[in-house]
């Protein structure tokens, strides 16, 4: 990548910041959605490997990521460069196996170290990582994560599955006793269940996404299906729309 290309940039968000009403308004706080929004928008592409897509969205996150530089360089905080310079500087002191004298013998030990270096720099725990703020499926997976890298971990999927089967039962009782421990059995049954797709190198988030995105093109294909008979959705029983299901799943 050129510098000319980021100083373009730069000169871009400078003339805004001046001249536009609604970017000379902007804080830290009115762009934190829009950055998360920027954030989900970049995962839908992924999930549907549109790398046309993938393009324009990573362009827009850098487009946040001058922004704040912008900023925080206003309120005397920090400046594009200083934000460079200092992930230029964690990597080089978080990977000593490439820029010093530690060898490592495969990623996992990679990842311990990283753990470990992190704790170095300040760190009280190593879930302190984990943003408040991720949604909790991801949140869960990298408590998994962190979890495994000081070796609290189950030794196999096997014993990941038994979990599961586990904590199914767990729900099916409290159910039947309609107890109020209910919420906490399902959240226990669902944190089983990411960490048994983890265990077989899926990520559950990505697994959901597709799948939500294949009920509803053939929701949509059932409904499309329905009108054109000259009917709604709410005069078939269930028996009837669940043959118009089976239908579209075949084509």
């Amino acid at each position: 990548m050129s510098n000319h290309a980021i100083e373009r940039l730069e000169k871009i968000m400078d003339e805004l910041r001046e001249q536009c009403p609604w970017d000379r308004k902007q804080t830290i706080h009115t762009l934190r959605q829009l950055t998360i929004e920027e954030c989900h928008e970049l995962a839908d592409v992924i999930t549907d490997e549109n790398w046309k897509g993938i393009q324009e969205e990573l362009g827009d996150i850098l487009l946040h990521i001058i922004f704040y530089a912008k900023i925080g360089a206003e309120q005397q905080q920090f400046s594009f460069e200083d934000v460079i310079n200092g992930i230029c500087d964690k990597l080089v002191f978080r990977h000593p196996h490439i820029y010093g004298d530690v060898v490592v013998k495969d990623e996992e030990e990679v990842k311990r170290n990283w753990e470990n270096l992190k704790l170095k720099e300040g760190k009280t725990s190593v879930m302190s990582g984990v943003p408040r703020s991720l949604p909790p499926m991801v949140q869960a997976m990298r408590i998994q994560e962190k979890a495994k890298q000081v070796g609290f971990e189950w030794e196999n999927k096997e014993q990941v599955w038994e979990k599961v089967k586990e904590e199914m039962e767990e729900v099916r009782v409290e159910v039947e006793q309609q107890s109020s421990k209910i919420e906490d059995e399902i959240g226990d049954l669902l944190f089983s269940v990411i960490n048994y797709a983890r265990f077989l190198n899926i990520d559950p988030d990505n697994a959901l996404a597709k799948t939500n995105k294949k009920f509803l093109t053939r929701f949509q294909a059932m409904e499309k299906i329905v009108t054109e008979k000259g009917q709604r959705m709410t005069d078939l029983n269930l028996l009837q729309m669940d043959e118009i299901w089976n239908e579209v799943k075949k084509s």
